[in-house]
């Protein structure tokens, strides 16, 4: 008897997608410090948040800490991830002499200046994102407690209370959706007409790219998977940004074992994207999981094309000392 033939399957692939130019920038920065001093390198945090690479990393000899205390006295690179960090955990290393390297996204650095600036012209800064993201807790800790007020809504502007004689700015997390921080920073402005804004958008260009992407493929497939991890943001607003554009089913999945196949088992068209801190290794794995159960067909649908590229910290470019 011959074996039933596979279903067809058109498979519409985002592009751009997967990793940005800040989150190659942060893991090489971890590859070249082992390269070059071997190993351990401490990290302080998830370099970036995708568990794939992160385990990559310890098998190459990579320790990742939450705090500077987990790490004992060393003489070991000690890599702050691309989130970027507060002001206390540079001056805590250096207290403790260690030989630390920020990896911290320029994009992100970007922010943190501007913060930093409209604090010096005595404005009180209101900062769009998630609150205990690491990237709001680092922008939040680039300045004296008390000095960022954290919104997240548009109901959370309606609530602010503030100085009627303060002068405002405001600046935004670097991975939220652009269609709803647009509503949250119409609302700022609408109750706050004299606001300073940024003077370029702060959502980086990944952030929007993707998710331009995913626009235009999420209302003509059936199912749409997000390759990413559960903790990383622009990960999460894909998914949200394909079930507002109207997919039918959006899933977040790390990698080929995470698919529930009960909900992706009869499908003709599947959108398939991935966060910025994901690796294309895993878009593959899971396309060659559906290649296992349908006739496949990869069609790549691009919005942008992505040259942005940042160099590595000063200490481990090759011409360093």
């Amino acid at each position: 008897m011959a074996p039933a033939e596979k279903p067809a399957l058109l498979i519409r692939l985002c592009a751009p997608r997967g990793f940005c130019a800040g989150v190659v920038r942060a893991i090489d920065a971890v590859e070249e410090a082992l390269r070059k001093f071997g190993a351990p390198v401490y990290v302080r945090h998830e370099i970036v948040h995708n568990r794939y690479v992160v385990e990559g990393l310890k098998r190459k000899g990579a320790i990742f800490v939450d705090e500077l205390s987990e790490i004992p006295d060393t003489e070991a690179p000690v890599i702050f991830s691309a989130h970027g960090v507060p002001k206390a955990v540079p001056a805590e290393a250096e207290s403790r002499k260690f030989f630390a390297i920020d990896a911290t996204c320029p994009l992100v650095t970007k922010v943190h200046r501007e913060a930093e600036i409209h604090f010096k012209r005595g404005r009180r800064v209101i900062l769009v994102g998630h609150a205990g993201h690491p990237e709001v807790v680092g922008t939040m800790g680039q300045l004296p407690d008390g000095a960022v007020v954290l919104v997240e809504t548009v109901d959370d502007v309606a609530r602010l209370v503030l100085l009627d004689d303060q002068p405002l700015a405001f600046v935004t997390q670097t991975t939220l959706s652009v269609d709803d921080t647009a509503a949250v920073v119409a609302a700022l402005k609408a109750r706050f007409p004299g606001i300073a804004a940024p003077h370029k958008e702060d959502i980086c260009y990944a952030t929007t790219n993707r998710q331009e992407a995913v626009k235009r493929v999420a209302p003509e497939v059936d199912a749409m998977i997000v390759v990413g991890s559960p903790n990383s943001s622009n990960s999460q607003r894909l998914r949200e940004v394909a079930e507002r554009a109207g997919c039918p089913l959006a899933r977040l999945v790390l990698r080929a074992e995470d698919i529930d196949w009960s909900l992706f088992g009869q499908l003709r068209t599947l959108g398939i994207t991935a966060g910025a801190s994901a690796p294309e290794v895993l878009v593959e794995e899971i396309i060659d999981a559906f290649a296992e159960r349908y006739a496949i067909e990869v069609e790549t649908v691009s919005t942008a094309d992505e040259s942005v590229f940042f160099p590595l910290p000063k200490v481990l470019r090759p011409d360093a000392a």
